[in-house]
């Protein structure tokens, strides 16, 4: 699979939540913040269980530390 482009929400009171958009992106509403890594270690546990892969096939290819990201995806 082509690597996804996530636009990341950290903070979301409303719940952990994926919207797909028509372009193939995503935007991941997460409960946890951007604090040590939280966001991102919920962003990719989230998207495992969405995508039924182990987290570990999953890696966070471009923008760690940003609310853009890229992630590649088995």
């Amino acid at each position: 699979m082509p690597d996804v482009r996530v636009v990341v929400k950290p903070g979301s009171r409303a719940g952990e939540r994926i919207e797909a958009l028509a372009d193939g992106s995503l935007i991941v509403h997460l409960q946890a913040r951007p604090i040590e890594g939280a966001a991102n270690t919920a962003l990719l546990t989230l998207l495992a269980a969405h995508w039924g892969v182990p987290k570990s096939h999953l890696a966070i290819v471009r923008g760690g530390t940003s609310r853009q990201k890229v992630v590649r995806r088995p």
